[in-house]
């Protein structure tokens, strides 16, 4: 049934709507935009690929919202989380070994996890 489907969108029940866009667009460096429907205010960011996060105020727990997995297509999984460790993003796991390749994952400001990985096929650089 949604086999021949492309994911279109993720959505994100967040705390505070201001805390969630500075992160996203500051320290995850993604467009987002504000806007508005029906009175109500939300949030929209746009991924390379077309993915759409959606950011929905509503009282949040983490578990209540997936984890979204960006690709690190050309590298440099140890420089970014290094780069968003000293902007003050915490960092709930260091990158490690994952299938096929590297993972990290962070927290944004409602403690949602924001997962990175890379593949083995593209090189690590380390220090």
């Amino acid at each position: 049934m949604l086999n021949r489907s492309k994911v279109g969108a993720i959505c994100y029940y967040v705390s505070n709507l201001e805390k969630t866009e500075v992160f996203y667009r500051d320290a995850l460096g993604l467009d987002v935009v504000r806007m508005k429907d029906e009175g109500s205010d939300w949030l929209l960011a746009k991924t390379e690929n077309g993915v759409e996060l959606l950011f929905f105020k509503q009282e949040s727990k983490p578990g209540d919202s997936p984890i979204v997995v960006f690709e690190l297509s050309n590298g440099g999984i140890d420089d970014v989380v290094e780069t968003l460790s000293e902007s003050g993003v915490t960092i709930v796991t260091p990158v490690s070994h994952a299938p096929g390749g590297w993972s990290a994952e962070i927290a944004d400001p409602d403690n949602h996890q924001i997962s990175m990985y890379q593949s083995d096929d593209v090189p690590r650089k380390l220090k």
